[in-house]
């Protein structure tokens, strides 16, 4: 079997979408296993620059079958509108299969999603109002409808009204608002059930064939580990969880299938959400990342919000490292980092006058304050360099320094936006 995770091992954000489009070229299936369109991949190719945000990140390589596994989010007209984006610019339509069991993003989990971010107000969790805590509620309360579920129309009515029945409890009486009636929407579903007809199938049963053959699996997972509702910064993480170990929950593949998994971590830190962040930085040197990060700036793919800044904490990427069970790591945006004379990095976190390595329980990461060590810049542009020996001596120790601190090896460095802007540093 050959199944390969990319992952993040931070917040999100890291740079998953490049390594998966640059991963894929070499698989057979590109997976998707869990999360929904509320957060995105950024690729930048021969076609341009995309934002994905359901759909795998293998659909620009023609030798690919994309699948949404039984694990994701699925928001039908979001999905709708990126398979027509990549159309309207040139793309081939993509090899797409969605499983039969995953389970619909409807409109009142996206009306109650922005109903509860408002109730909240300044406790807030920074939510994209995307509909993915509500729609995993209902998963969890066996409240969901399946996409199998479009095309029996009883079967239908009688799900939506179950779902319906608490709902508009809440509705009226927490935030003051009218029902909601399963007839009124049921048509559009239906509708939505034709259009997804031809994606659908028993994925599970797709890649387990696929598995058993040895052919090559690419999965990809949404946001980072930190985000992990069990072992991120819990309550501001997301609803599914983001570690490899799910994928084969997601994915509908063996657990021991997953045998290679890249940690994808940038060179310094960023987040979009609230939650805590050590090694945060603000003013003009956050700015200043901000600005030149990536192909645009640091901004969230999804919201469009400025990221918050930091400086590459080992504390949390370590901790991200060992929850992803990592193999090797991906480190994105060396190049922002090349017009500092210093480069501060987070070694420790003092917690009551104490400093540690470990990554605390969130009920502690609020007495957290950042232990920095400086190391010196390059003071050039490395966005041409494609060997690892023809860094900059600094470049290089930054690096080696990075792997050491997270005790795996890092095996791909980006310098650059493009796909080709990549250094493999391969054993």
């Amino acid at each position: 079997m050959s199944v390969t995770a990319v992952v993040g091992a931070n917040w999100g954000d890291e740079g998953k979408g490049k390594m998966t489009d640059l991963l894929a070229a070499d698989a057979r299936y590109v997976v998707r296993y869990q999360g929904g369109s509320n957060a995105g991949h950024t690729i930048i190719n021969q076609y341009g620059k995309f934002a994905l945000r359901l759909l795998p990140s293998g659909v620009f390589h023609d030798t690919v079958v994309n699948v949404i596994g039984p694990g994701v989010a699925l928001n039908g007209p979001d999905l709708f509108r990126e398979l027509d984006a990549l159309a309207a610019r040139g793309v081939p339509k993509p090899h797409l299969r969605i499983s039969e069991r995953a389970q619909l993003v409807l409109p009142y989990h996206k009306l109650f999603d922005a109903l509860e971010e408002q109730r909240l107000g300044d406790r807030k969790f920074g939510s994209t109002q995307s509909g993915i805590a509500p729609f995993y509620a209902d998963k969890a309360a066996k409240l969901g409808i399946q996409a199998a579920d479009l095309f029996d129309r009883h079967r239908l009515l009688d799900r939506l009204e179950s779902s319906l029945l608490p709902k508009n409890v809440l509705l009226e009486h927490l935030y003051g608002q009218t029902r909601l009636h399963a007839v009124d929407m049921l048509e559009d579903l239906l509708r939505m059930g034709e259009k997804l007809e031809p994606y659908l199938c028993d994925t599970t049963e797709l890649l387990q064939r696929a598995a058993a053959m040895g052919e090559p699996i690419l999965v990809e997972g949404q946001l980072g580990a930190l985000r992990d509702p069990d072992h991120g910064i819990y309550p501001f993480s997301t609803s599914s969880s983001t570690l490899a170990g799910y994928a084969s929950v997601g994915a509908g593949l063996p657990p021991h299938a997953i045998t290679r998994i890249t940690a994808v971590t940038k060179a310094y830190s960023s987040s979009v959400g609230e939650g805590p962040f050590i090694a945060e930085i603000d003013g003009p040197a956050a700015c200043a990342l901000r600005e030149r990060g990536g192909d645009a700036g640091e901004y969230g793919v999804n919201t469009g919000r400025p990221r918050r800044m930091g400086w590459f904490d080992a504390v949390a990427t370590r901790y991200g490292c060992m929850l992803q069970g990592a193999t090797e790591v991906s480190l994105t945006n060396l190049d922002v980092l090349g017009f500092l004379d210093w480069i501060p990095v987070c070694t420790a976190y003092e917690i009551d006058g104490i400093p540690t390595g470990s990554f605390p329980v969130s009920a502690r990461l609020a007495q957290a304050k950042p232990v920095l060590e400086k190391l010196p810049g390059w003071k050039s542009d490395i966005t041409d360099i494609r060997e690892f020996d023809r860094l900059p001596r600094e470049a290089r120790d930054y690096v080696l320094y990075i792997e050491r601190s997270l005790g795996v090896p890092v095996r791909y460095i980006s310098v650059g936006p493009d796909r080709n802007q990549l250094i493999k540093r391969l054993a």
